[in-house]
């Protein structure tokens, strides 16, 4: 004889839960279609749904100012394209990456190509040759030999003994492939600096490009100039002004490292201002995020911080207040093409209308290092 049913187990549906739903790769024709779909699934497949469901809000909101943060080998590995599309169509407004994807995106702009690494050769044979190996591709020391004689080019533009940040530094740099390259030619840079989306890179001499503003200030002193200064320092306060007046801010992360942590320790520094110097500054806490990286949080790579507890830091608002985040652990060149294409078909190619506050400049509320 059978147990009678138990009267006080429940359906799911009396408590509200979402049910659940079988991915049909027939009747989801689209890309959007798809992830939409994968909501309603589990493990990366739902993290990957949702995550495309936070991106698209953040992005509709009028009043969000989107920060992308970039780390990783993601302009070698060929996914600039995508940066240039957040950028083009409005739905980025600023960018915080390392050092080297910039080099590698500033080698792509002028014109020079990355490789397929050929098994064939070692990494001894790779050095002989003058190829450095990212993972499966090839970065050629011709390039960045050649890079760095155009970046040389751009900076003695700048008059001597003035005081630069990466944010000055890679405006200058779109600026100077805005001038040189065809309409049709796309970069990051140009497109930054064609649309006025600021790029900060906080790790500026942990890159290629570092070295070679260093290699600049050499010859500019042994020419019997003056060096340039480099004050990473004017970049937080540009990057804090920036999102302290902001009603909305969002953060879409590739990857972790130095540009993710940077970008959201404002909110700490806007408190500290206040708190500790007494001089009025705005404060924010980012209310959206969406992060791409396969690492857990004890590798490091993610800075060591998942959303959650990045709350109790007071650089995210929590659920509870109407804050909305999303983890993805994945690939990001598996994850992040399909999450740009998904939003081109839900918001088309009509730019997202903003009302965004404008930057304060130096001396003007909320507040100035400078």
């Amino acid at each position: 004889m059978s147990p009678a049913p138990r009267k006080d187990f429940r359906d799911g549906f009396c408590d509200n839960l979402e049910p659940l739903a079988p991915i049909d790769v027939v009747a989801n024709g689209t890309v959007s279609e798809l992830l939409h779909a994968f909501a309603n699934t589990a493990f990366g497949g739902r993290q990957m749904g949702e995550g495309a469901d936070t991106l698209e809000t953040m992005i509709r909101d009028p009043e969000c100012l989107v920060v992308l943060t970039v780390s990783g080998a993601m302009t070698v590995a060929k996914q600039s394209l995508l940066m240039c599309e957040l950028i083009d169509r409005g739905w980025v407004q600023a960018v915080i990456a390392t050092g080297a994807l910039m080099a590698h995106g500033f080698v792509e702009a002028s014109g020079m190509n990355h490789f397929k690494h050929d098994p064939r050769f070692n990494d001894s044979d790779l050095l002989a040759r003058g190829y450095d190996r990212v993972y499966d591709t090839l970065e050629l020391e011709k390039n960045l030999d050649d890079a760095e004689v155009i970046f040389r080019e751009v900076m003695k533009k700048i008059p001597d003994g003035t005081t630069v940040h990466s944010e000055y530094i890679l405006r200058e740099l779109g600026r100077h492939l805005d001038e040189i390259t065809k309409p049709e030619q796309r970069s990051v840079l140009k497109s930054a600096y064609r649309h006025n989306v600021p790029i900060f890179v906080p790790a500026f001499t942990d890159s290629e490009m570092g070295l070679d503003f260093a290699l600049s200030n050499f010859v500019r002193v042994h020419s019997g100039g003056k060096r340039l200064t480099f004050d990473p320092y004017f970049d937080l306060d540009s990057y804090a002004r920036l999102v302290s007046v902001q009603k909305h801010t969002g953060i879409f992360t590739i990857g972790g490292g130095v540009p993710r942590n940077w970008a959201q320790q404002a909110g700490p520094f806007l408190d500290l201002v206040e708190k500790r110097l007494g001089i009025p500054a705005s404060g924010f806490r980012f209310r959206y995020g969406v992060r791409v990286c396969p690492e857990p949080v004890h590798w490091g790579g993610l800075s060591g911080c998942s959303y959650s507890e990045g709350i109790s830091w007071g650089k995210f608002v929590p659920p509870a207040e109407g804050g909305r985040f999303n983890e993805i652990f994945a690939d990001a060149t598996i994850v992040w093409p399909f999450l740009v294409r998904a939003l081109i078909e839900r918001l088309g190619d009509e730019p997202i209308a903003k009302r965004l506050v404008p930057k304060p400049g130096p001396g003007e509320t909320p507040f100035s290092l400078g």
